[in-house]
């Protein structure tokens, strides 16, 4: 990776509340042997132990960048880590993932190999798969290289916990959604939107399977029901905004999305079970009520304050 060292890469931890795993992800971060980087922590706890321990970590590696966050938002943190780094390429994780130490390397590989590609979707896999962990942690498998754009075709994909972009996508595309994402109004799919509006500005998304992180997220299967409700709620705030904005491919998408689910739902409940889509079918039409409630940039393709 000698001679592509010159890229420098910036990679970003939003954080809330998880003083117990933010640590892990640091050090594996900081473990990486890609020898041109630092990492930016957003922090939006509502207690100073994150902010601690940030600031005991960098006194000991002046690689990390700590800034304090008081308004809750995902997609918030996510702007501000991308308007105050440097990184040609800005690598994003999560705080409950475990990151290889040939991470950095991988992603700058996949974009020097595809040097057209602007955004990239890489493996989430569980960090602990034992006693169920495969089935109740959040995941993203991915089988194959692919791209996304307009010769490849295009489908929904994305998750946060691994993800990294050029900066000049956010120059064609945009930012993130503020209204989108966890712990904003409309709960999630911040990724999914970004990912669609990369492709609509048409800049090619790169799946790798060889970029992989753990994640040390499981949630229990009483915790579930609320997510899938989260997950359904944003795509369909996503959804709908695009369809306010006049687009009749993101009509389409959802159309498609919402009609296979509700199948699966149909074929599960026909056999006496209480399928896992009820939960994400009813936070889809929620979504879409709730993102009525704000309005819509057509040029940008964002949610505004409705006046």
């Amino acid at each position: 990776m000698q001679n592509n060292s010159h890229l420098f890469v910036s990679v970003v931890i939003c954080t809330r509340n998880r003083p117990d795993k933010i640590g892990n992800a640091v050090e594996s971060v900081l473990a990486n042997t890609y020898p041109n980087f630092d990492l930016t922590i957003i922090d939006q706890s509502t207690n100073s132990e994150t902010e601690a321990m940030s600031r005991r970590a960098g006194e000991r590696d002046r690689r990390i960048r700590y800034q304090r966050m008081s308004k809750s938002g995902l997609s918030r943190a996510y702007n501000l880590a991308i308007a105050s780094t440097t990184g040609t390429i800005i690598a994003f994780t999560d705080d409950d993932c475990l990151i290889p130490s040939d991470w950095i390397e991988k992603i700058v590989a996949a974009f020097e190999e595809q040097g057209d590609g602007e955004l990239m979707y890489g493996q989430v896999l569980p960090a602990y798969p034992e006693n169920d962990g495969e089935t109740l942690t959040p995941l993203l498998r991915i089988q194959k290289p692919e791209r996304l754009d307009r010769a490849n075709g295009f489908r929904v994909f994305g998750m946060g916990a691994n993800f990294a972009a050029r900066r000049s996508l956010f120059e064609r595309a945009g930012m993130f959604d503020e209204m989108l994402g966890g712990g904003g109004p409309l709960k999630s799919s911040q990724d999914f939107d970004l990912a669609y509006r990369a492709y609509r500005c048409n800049a090619p998304i790169l799946l790798r399977p060889e970029v992989v992180v753990r994640h040390d997220g499981r949630r229990e299967r009483e915790d579930w029901p609320a997510l899938l409700h989260a997950y359904g709620f944003g795509d369909g705030a996503f959804y709908s905004k695009h369809v306010r904005c006049r687009d009749p491919y993101a009509a389409w998408l959802a159309a498609k999305n919402f009609g296979w689910t509700s199948a699966k739902f149909v074929a599960k409940r026909a056999l006496g079970r209480r399928p896992r889509e009820f939960d994400y079918l009813s936070g889809f039409v929620q979504g879409v009520r709730g993102g009525l409630k704000f309005g819509v940039n057509r040029s940008t393709s964002l949610y505004t304050e409705k006046n």
